[in-house]
C-alpha cells in the first residue's frame, strides 16, 4: 500500500523501468541482428508496456487472465494504430498458449506476487526464451512495504512485513507475497537463467507528497533524475517499492 498523497505521475513511477528496458532492447536487437523483436508480456493487462513497445516496431503478445483488461488493451492499441496480440490465460498457461523458444524478451511485471506457483511461472516464462533471450522481472519489495506501513502509523503491520517470509503485513494485505533482491535472484537461477543487475523502482516517488511534484515546474523531471540515481545505490535500492531485474538465457 502506498503512502497517501504521493505522486501518481506514470512517467515518474516507470522511468527507471523504461530506461533499463530500452537499453536491454538495444542490446538484444544488436545480438540477434533484428530491430523487430518478438516480445511476450505475461500479465500485461491493459498494455501499459505492450502498446509503447509495439509503437517502437516490436511484435508483442500479451497474455492476461482478465478479459476486461485485454479488451482495454485492444482499444488502446487501436487508438495508437498498432497491433498487439491478446491471449487470455495465466502465467501457468504459457506453455499451452505459445510455442517454446518463441520470444526474444518476456516481461513478467507484477505477476510473481500473485501466482499460486511462482517457481512454476518462472519456469514457464523461461521456456519461452530463445537462446540469448531475456526476461524482465518486476516485483514488490517487502522492505518498502514496511516503510510505507510505518509512515501510515501502522507500526505492528510494518514489523509483520519484515518478519513474514512472504513479506506481507497481515490478512488484509492485498499482495500475497513480496520479494527481496536475493529471493528474486534465487528464483531466476532456479530456472537456469543468469541474473543481471537489480534496480530499485520508486525509491522516492511513493514517499514524496504530490503537492511537492505536481504543478511545480521542473519538479517531476528532478524526481525522475533522483530515481535514476537511487536505482542502483547500494542502500537506497533496497528501499524501493519494486525491484527490477533481468534474467538471461545463455
Amino acid at each position: 500500500m502506498r503512502a497517501e498523497g504521493v505522486t501518481r505521475t506514470p512517467a515518474v513511477r516507470a522511468a527507471v523501468v523504461w530506461e533499463v528496458l530500452l537499453a536491454q532492447l538495444t542490446e538484444l536487437a544488436a545480438a540477434v541482428g533484428r530491430d523487430r523483436l518478438d516480445i511476450v508480456d505475461a500479465g500485461g493487462g491493459t498494455g501499459g508496456f505492450a502498446v509503447p513497445l509495439a509503437e517502437r516496431g516490436h511484435t508483442v503478445t500479451v497474455v492476461d487472465p482478465s478479459p476486461d483488461s485485454l479488451a482495454a488493451l485492444e482499444r488502446r492499441a487501436k487508438e495508437k494504430g498498432v497491433s498487439v496480440r491478446a491471449l487470455q490465460g495465466d502465467a501457468a498457461d504459457l506453455a499451452e498458449l505459445l510455442d517454446g523458444e518463441c520470444a526474444d524478451l518476456v516481461l513478467c511485471h507484477s505477476v510473481l506476487e500473485y501466482v499460486e506457483d511462482p517457481a512454476g511461472a518462472m519456469t514457464a516464462v523461461a521456456g519461452l526464451l530463445r537462446p540469448g533471450g531475456a526476461v524482465s522481472v518486476l516485483a514488490a519489495n517487502p522492505v518498502a512495504s514496511a516503510v510505507h506501513r510505518a509512515l501510515a502509523g501502522h507500526f505492528d503491520e510494518a514489523r509483520a512485513a519484515l518478519a513474514d517470509p512472504r513479506g506481507t503485513w497481515g490478512d488484509r494485505d492485498p499482495t500475497p507475497r513480496r520479494y527481496t533482491a536475493e529471493a528474486l535472484a534465487e528464483l531466476l537461477r532456479a530456472t537456469g537463467l543468469t541474473v543481471g543487475a537489480v534496480h530499485g523502482v520508486r525509491v522516492f516517488a511513493d514517499l514524496v507528497p504530490s503537492r511537492l511534484v505536481d504543478g511545480e515546474p521542473g519538479a517531476a523531471e528532478a524526481l525522475v533524475a533522483l530515481e535514476k540515481a537511487a536505482a542502483t545505490h547500494p542502500v537506497l535500492r533496497d528501499l524501493a517499492t519494486q525491484l527490477h531485474v533481468f534474467g538471461h538465457r545463455d
